[in-house]
């Protein structure tokens, strides 16, 4: 098995559990401000400090991407909110995990539609930065697409960095 083969084997997708919140705020940190220099801070992310309340509570679920040594590497959550509307938020993989090579992104992201399926939730919306273009890629090529802002059918609170939102319609 090739390096890269190694990684995608090692990778494990699970629920959140709160012994790895502070996993979860440093790979979120790291990737939007070191990787991406998005500039967000813990206290522009408010649900990172409470995931049980913030999705789980409400109908929602927060998943990790386990390395093999048991590191978080990937993170994704969904929101739960009326009329079968989810809310995509904090997809982010550490770059060594990034790519169709990992599939990490990936098993995230099926975690999400088969919970989503499962729920109830008819349509995901998400926001996204305008720069994060790779992101808007991956996302496109899951059947996303772009919407404008007035379009979103549900509120919800974001830090807008330039945002660009999208929708999946599941049914």
């Amino acid at each position: 098995m090739t390096e890269l083969g190694a990684h995608a084997a090692s990778v494990n997708v699970e629920l959140f559990n709160a012994t790895q919140q502070q996993q979860v705020i440093d790979t979120i940190l790291y990737v939007q401000n070191v990787e991406f220099k998005v500039g967000l801070s813990l206290e522009d992310q408010p649900d990172l400090l409470d995931i049980e309340t913030h999705y789980v509570a409400t109908g929602g679920q927060f998943w990790v991407a386990l390395a093999q040594d048991g590191r978080v590497v990937g993170t994704i959550g969904l929101q739960a909110k009326p009329n079968g509307i989810g809310i995509l938020k904090k997809l982010f993989v550490l770059a060594d995990y990034r790519g169709k090579q990992t599939q990490c992104a990936a098993k995230l992201f099926n975690a999400v539609i088969e919970f989503a399926r499962s729920s109830g939730i008819v349509s995901i919306v998400l926001d996204t930065p305008s720069i994060a273009t790779r992101s808007h890629a991956f996302y496109k090529a899951n059947g996303f697409r772009e919407i404008p802002q007035t379009e979103v059918p549900v509120k919800y609170d974001y830090v807008d960095r330039n945002s660009l939102f999208f929708r999946l319609d599941l049914i």
